[in-house]
């Protein structure tokens, strides 16, 4: 990880990171969802093979006292301090009262390969530009994470029990340490199931591959209106038209054979081809 953000994942794949928050969408005229979902339809056709794009919608459990805190508002040393300390303790009476503390953000990360480092950010930067267009077309907010801010996504991720993140890259030379280590969770168990361990909490992973040609628009959001502690990645990733051509004709093809199968059961089994409502 560098600390402009940019992260290397192998010798040739590079990737940045975007948050971005929500619009209003469920509660917009037809009109306006229409023109929002058309923005992010454009979004998808922008990125073409050779950008792999994934949406992450993280809710996780932050520490109290730390969630607590970010609801407090600094008094400054005027007439107005009383109505500031008043507010502050309605926000923090309402906390207790609301969603058990759970954080819901949202990030867009897109990679892509290079032959070094600056031609990597060359290229992400042109990409984060258009990116961050799309989503103010949108009306929603958006902002590029700096390394360590990424840094501390991954942490909250790897330590669910909302454990404080502590990180400074001067203490990297003299530590002898990698970013890595800075984020790694204390313990990972895996298991012959999709169940597995990460510092003494337990989890799951389910795997969707979605290939209909329908989706409803609110599939998303059933999902992430669970309250508890989630991570749903959505990958997104281009084929060039030459492959998505044979990826068609294959899919085809299998199809066919799948009827010549089902015909050939359906001889043996006594029914006419001719007359389906007849058996011989």
């Amino acid at each position: 990880m560098y600390q402009d953000g940019v992260c290397r994942l192998n010798q040739r794949s590079f990737s940045k990171c975007i948050e971005f928050s929500d619009t209003n969408y469920q509660l917009a005229q037809p009109d306006d969802r229409t023109a929002t979902f058309e923005y992010l339809c454009d979004l998808y056709n922008y990125v073409d093979a050779s950008i792999h794009v994934q949406f992450s919608f993280v809710n996780r459990r932050a520490d109290p006292a730390q969630y607590a805190r970010s609801f407090e508002i600094a008094p400054q040393g005027d007439d107005f301090d009383d109505i500031r300390a008043e507010y502050t303790g309605i926000l923090q009476r309402q906390l207790t009262r609301g969603n058990n503390g759970i954080v819901k953000t949202k990030y867009l990360t897109f990679t892509v390969e290079a032959d070094n480092l600056k031609a990597a950010r060359a290229r992400l930067e042109r990409i984060e530009t258009d990116l961050l267009g799309y989503f103010k077309m949108m009306g929603a907010a958006a902002r590029v994470l700096d390394g360590a801010e990424r840094l501390e996504v991954l942490h909250g991720v790897f330590h669910p029990d909302g454990e404080l993140f502590r990180f400074d890259w001067k203490w990297l030379p003299t530590a002898g340490l990698s970013t890595k280590d800075f984020i790694a969770p204390s313990s990972l168990r895996f298991g012959n199931s999709r169940v597995f361990g990460i510092s003494g909490k337990y989890g799951a992973v389910s795997f969707l591959q979605i290939l209909a040609p329908e989706l409803s628009d609110e599939m998303l959001a059933d999902f992430l209106n669970t309250e508890n502690g989630i991570v749903v990645n959505l990958h997104v990733q281009a084929i060039e038209q030459t492959e998505a051509i044979k990826r068609v004709k294959r899919k085809i093809t299998d199809l066919d054979a799948m009827k010549i199968q089902e015909q050939k059961k359906a001889v043996r089994s006594g029914y006419d081809m001719l007359r389906p409502d007849r058996v011989k």
